[in-house]
């Protein structure tokens, strides 16, 4: 599938600009319909809240209209907490019709699909938004296309399974005036806002060095592609299900459902799947922005297709603002698998390395 390339090339030349999330939005929504929102809050004159387009147009008067991509496992969720803030869910879309017919049977009125372009293009008229919790290879086509549509986006974490898909989203999001949110949702909690505070106030001195570690993977990875095919499942659109990677045979228990994240081409392994969280609140105390360098100090076996089972992966930033140049260490491995994961060493997680503390 291609983007129009026109669209693509103007898309390209935009800087980012932080939105509204979706989930805001529809919260403030949840009581207040368009007309008296944009009367009430003086949007239509400049508001401070910077508010998206999707409050100018037609059907002012109704809930937000959203279409939900991948509504299995955390999608599932997704589309009932876009329902439960104020969103009208008027279509749901799944390759596997099993979690398709079992949240259809929670939203009777939504139309379902099982091909997220059908749905874009027969009901671009009818909604005004949609969440994407397909596998990570599908963040991006899924949402670029919604948003070159003038469509609202709420995409789970990664954002996209490469760097140029985030920047064709960003420039969307400013080019279109869109409300986005990328699905990470310890940034609305309290307690990563205060740790934010805390470490601005200086009461652990200036970090030299950040050092953080996930029991991921708990999929597999580490291994090699299966040989032979299986028939699949009846109702399961594999070729839909491979979206833009590759063509390869279908395998029992290999990717389909949550077995894909250990993949290249499905997936983002532990560092895509976890640093968003648990690298969120530090990253935002320490103002880390962009590395100078990034180097894979160490990892168990490589493996052709398959991320490694355990990694020491290195970030080196440099001096931000108040704050020295910093190294930032990312270690990834799950202590239940064959191989012993990669951990800092006993002397860095026993001191807590700063300038006074």
């Amino acid at each position: 599938m291609e983007i129009d390339q026109n669209s693509s090339l103007r898309a390209q030349k935009c800087a980012s600009n932080p939105r509204l999330s979706l989930y805001s939005y529809l919260l403030l929504m949840k009581q207040v319909t368009r007309r008296k929102f944009v009367r009430n809050t003086g949007v239509a004159t400049g508001s401070v809240l910077g508010f998206p387009a999707i409050v100018s147009g037609q059907n002012l008067n109704s809930k937000i209209r959203v279409a939900c991509i991948g509504v299995g496992g955390k999608g599932s969720s997704d589309t009932d907490n876009a329902a439960r803030e104020g969103g009208e869910i008027v279509a749901l879309c799944d390759i596997d019709p099993n979690m398709l017919r079992r949240k259809g049977q929670k939203f009777p009125k939504a139309k379902q699909y099982k091909d997220f372009r059908k749905l874009l293009e027969e009901m671009e008229n009818q909604i005004d938004a949609v969440t994407v919790s397909t596998p990570d290879h599908c963040h991006g086509v899924a949402a670029i296309t919604a948003m070159a549509m003038g469509k609202h986006a709420y995409v789970q974490k990664p954002l996209a399974q490469t760097v140029w898909e985030s920047r064709i989203m960003r420039n969307l999001a400013r080019e279109k005036k869109l409300a986005t949110q990328m699905g990470n949702q310890g940034s609305a909690n309290e307690g990563l806002r205060r740790g934010v505070e805390v470490i601005h106030s200086g009461v652990i001195g200036e970090p030299q060095e950040l050092h953080v570690w996930t029991n991921r993977p708990v999929w597999p990875q580490g291994i090699d592609r299966p040989e032979g095919s299986d028939k699949v499942p009846a109702g399961l659109d594999w070729d839909l299900w491979l979206g833009p990677a590759l063509p390869r045979p279908y395998k029992a228990g290999v990717y389909h459902t949550f077995k894909w994240r250990g993949w290249f081409d499905f997936g983002t392994g532990a560092l895509g799947d976890m640093a968003c969280h648990t690298v969120n609140m530090p990253f935002r105390a320490l103002k880390l922005g962009y590395p100078d360098r990034i180097e894979c100090e160490m990892a168990s076996r490589p493996y052709k297709e398959t991320f490694p089972l355990s990694s020491r992966v290195r970030f080196d930033f440099p001096a931000r603002e108040e704050w020295p140049a910093m190294k930032f260490w990312w270690y990834d491995g799950n202590p239940r698998d064959r191989q012993a994961p990669i951990r800092p060493y006993s002397d860095i997680t026993a001191n807590l390395v700063g300038a006074q503390g």
